[in-house]
């Protein structure tokens, strides 16, 4: 599908740029919803995993509205910021506000024909009181989940704000919207998004009041994602550039433990080596890393590839490596071996 979102002047004078806590909240649930969760997040993913086995968060009625099995959830559990770095107590007043129409017309845009989670009904008939409760989640989640690392989220997303107003200074809205993923195209005043989802070959945006809401994301990658159709602004959600660097300090103990359970096996070159292609790197970023030479860094990485420890994936004209599922196996092991769990 091809979603199509046209810009005039003033939607494009009203586009700004937002950090949303709530947001990454949304997004935390459905990360850790999937199966095989992608490399860069996967660190956090353990971690609550352990988190969440060691007490568990009950979510009765948020998560089956957003882990719904269906391509969006209600947008209305993540309205449009009011300001460029909204507190969460902020973005829940601002959901619980949202109006009873505009909550059942949400509902019935994503669930339409298909089956209704118990809660969706419930939130239909009483919007209201399953807003407050529902919020209530999300709070409890956030601050289990999200709190903890917030103060490493946030100075990379406001890191991307700078570099991203940096190209729209420079170069327009042309630079700005070439730059923030490859699916993103601008053109003549048409904003187009390559999309994953079934439906119609060619989607049309409803627009929402007053330009679109620029928010990067941390565990939205590598996806960006476009509400369809919104109450509030409408809200264009991309992966943050750093993303990586989030989760170094939360994986440093664990992959100190597991590389030396690894040097035995692969030498302590290649075991740190496989620690760090945890996230995804390219040899010369290893190599700046590790402070030694690419064509070292490709010797190690050319025997990790072979043994199937590591896979490769070209991105433009750089190629990215990063631990394959047995080499995660391999860690995990390892971590076990240390006396450490996976994720602890």
């Amino acid at each position: 599908m091809l979603l199509v979102l046209e810009l005039d002047v003033a939607d494009l004078a009203a586009t700004r740029f937002a950090i949303s806590p709530l947001s990454e909240t949304t997004r935390a649930m459905l990360l850790l919803a999937r199966p095989s969760p992608p490399a860069v997040n996967l660190p956090w993913v353990r971690w609550a995993r352990a988190q969440l086995d060691r007490r568990p968060l009950r979510m009765p009625r948020v998560w089956p509205l957003v882990v719904n099995g269906l391509p969006v959830y209600p947008e209305f559990l993540v309205p449009a910021p009011a300001v460029r770095a909204p507190g969460l107590d902020a973005e829940l007043a601002r959901m619980r506000a949202t109006p009873a129409e505009a909550v059942r017309a949400s509902l019935r845009r994503v669930f339409g024909d298909h089956p209704w989670p118990d809660t969706a009904t419930e939130l239909f008939e009483r919007p209201a009181e399953s807003l407050a409760e529902i919020a209530a989640e999300l709070a409890e989640c956030h601050e289990r989940l999200i709190m903890p690392h917030w103060e490493r989220i946030r100075p990379v997303l406001e890191a991307d704000i700078a570099y991203r107003s940096q190209l729209l200074a420079g170069g327009g809205a042309r630079s700005l919207f070439s730059d923030l993923h490859p699916d993103l195209c601008w053109s003549g005043g048409t904003l187009t998004l390559t999309d994953t989802d079934e439906g119609p070959s060619r989607f049309r945006v409803m627009l929402g009041p007053d330009g679109v809401v620029l928010m990067p994301s941390v565990l939205n990658w590598p996806l960006v994602s476009l509400s369809k159709a919104t109450s509030s602004q409408t809200t264009l959600l991309y992966p943050a550039r750093g993303t990586a660097t989030v989760w170094e300090s939360l994986d440093a103990a664990c992959g100190a433990a597991a590389s030396g359970s690894l040097e035995d096996l692969l030498g302590a070159a290649r075991a740190r080596l496989l620690v760090a292609l945890r996230s995804p790197a390219t040899t010369t970023v290893l190599a700046r890393r590790f402070g030694v030479t690419a064509s070292a860094i490709s010797q190690h990485l050319a025997v990790l590839h072979r043994g199937g420890l590591v896979d490769r994936e070209r991105s433009g004209r750089r190629v990215l490596y990063q631990a394959s599922e047995l080499g995660l196996a391999l860690l995990d092991q390892a971590l076990l071996t240390s006396g450490l769990r996976p994720g602890s």
